[in-house]
Order: C-alpha cells, then sequence, then structure tokens
C-alpha cells in the first residue's frame, strides 16, 4: 500500500506550487513531497520551503517513502522524536502524575542547560524522559524505587520505546546507557550525561527543599560541590535559590 502522503490522488490544491530559489529569484516548481530542488536558471538546490515533514519526522521508513532525508530534515527527524518520547512516557506511566511531571521538569531544566552546554538535544530529551522509566518494573520486582534497581530495570524497557519510534542505533545506545546509570556519573562522562544528571538533581532538590524547607546555604554548597556542568550550576542557582 502506498502512504497517502505520497499517493498524488489525495493531494489537495497547493499539492504542487512555485517557490522562488533564494540565489536568483527564479520561480521553481516544488511538488509537496520533493525535499528539494535544483533552480533550472543558477543551479542552486534547496530545500522545499513547503514540506510538510509529518511522519517523514519520525517513520523508520521514510528514507525508503521520500529518499535520502538531507541533513535539515534529519535534525528535524530528530527534533520531532523527543516529542514522540515524550507521549510514550506519558502513556507508559498512565496515571502515574507525579512520574511523568518529574520527568517534563527534568527535561525542562535539561534543555535549558544542554543550549548552554552545546549538547545533542535529541540525546538530552529522550533521556530525560525515560530516565526513570524503569521505576515501576523496580516496585513491582523489588518494592524498592532505589536507583540500582531503577538503572537496571530502565534501559530495556527505553530501548523498546526508541526502538518503535525508529530512532536510530547510535542515539538509541546512548540514551539507554544514561538510563541505566543516571544516579552513577562515570570518571569521564559525556556532555550528555551531565546535562541530565544535573537536570535530575535540580529536580531532586526542588522535590527536596519544598519537603524539608533545606536552608539557601546548604543548597549553594550542594551546587558548588556536586553539579558536573556549569550551566547545570546557573539553572540550580535561578530554580533553587532565586
Amino acid at each position: 500500500m502506498k502512504c497517502p502522503g505520497q499517493d498524488t490522488q489525495y493531494w489537495k490544491p497547493g499539492a504542487i506550487f512555485d517557490s522562488k530559489c533564494p540565489e536568483c529569484g527564479h520561480n521553481v516548481e516544488f511538488f509537496k513531497d520533493d525535499t528539494m530542488r535544483r533552480c533550472p536558471a543558477c543551479g542552486h538546490r534547496f530545500l522545499n520551503p513547503g514540506l510538510d515533514f509529518g511522519c517523514a519526522a519520525y517513520c523508520q521508513f521514510a528514507e525508503q517513502c521520500i529518499g535520502n532525508l538531507p541533513p535539515e530534515l534529519l535534525a528535524q527527524k530528530e527534533d520531532l522524536l523527543k516529542d514522540r518520547v515524550a507521549i510514550e512516557m506519558k502513556r507508559y506511566f498512565k496515571s502515574d502524575f507525579k512520574r511523568i511531571g518529574h520527568a517534563t521538569r527534568v527535561a525542562r531544566y535539561a534543555e535549558r542547560i544542554g543550549k548552554q552546554e552545546a549538547g545533542n538535544l535529541a540525546v538530552i530529551l529522550s533521556a530525560a524522559y525515560l530516565h526513570d522509566i524503569g521505576i515501576h518494573e523496580a516496585e513491582r520486582k523489588y518494592n524498592s524505587t532505589a536507583a540500582k534497581y531503577q538503572e537496571q530495570e530502565g534501559p530495556p524497557i527505553a530501548r523498546s520505546i526508541l526502538e518503535k519510534l525508529g530512532a536510530n542505533e547510535e542515539m538509541t545506545d546512548e540514551v539507554c546507557d544514561i538510563v541505566g546509570h543516571h544516579h552513577s556519573p562515570r570518571p569521564d562522562e559525556t556532555v550528555n550525561f551531565k546535562v541530565l544528571y544535573d537536570a535530575d538533581l535540580i529536580a531532586n532538590l526542588e522535590d527536596n527543599k519544598k519537603e524539608k524547607k533545606t536552608e539557601s546555604q546548604r543548597l549553594e554548597s550542594i551546587i558548588e560541590k556536586s553539579f558536573l556542568t556549569k550551566g547545570g550550576r546557573e539553572e540550580a542557582r535561578k530554580v533553587l535559590l532565586s
């Protein structure tokens, strides 16, 4: 069966249109499923400005469907993938709003820190949404939410979610590695791990502060000694000390 998005019988008016070449201004005809076209006047190749990326952003068969994806769309593919990871996390946790809320806050802090630290946001945010994904299995098997059990049970679940969504093998392996030791930094960690670690630490300290009203001096000491990135320390001060 042909994908409806690529089958011309389902196309609506506007599926074939002209766009001006950004180099010379010549009109170039595009079909809506063209990723790129070459200007017949000057030879410049440019991205389809009206491309509806849709399912191609996460479908594992996208390259077979519309050809090799250009770098601009590969970046968008990863960007949209993290949003689908968030959806799958919420489906997995169902009505466990405490865990959903925690993962969402960690992702928010991780995005801010990741931008400062120039990390791979697709990896960082996928790991943020999935870092505690093993907690239900830890409770079921061991009647415990201890870090070691979360780290043990999380990676297989994270891998099944990422493979279902069509994530590439390299990204899947890195996210699962982070999930598998997110409470336990190694001597030489990646920027992506450090960002996730700091974001999770902020969320946990935030919870502790609400419960125990931790003093600012104590928090400042923790921030200075326990965080792994400059961006993490800055974000922690904004969240915890302002």
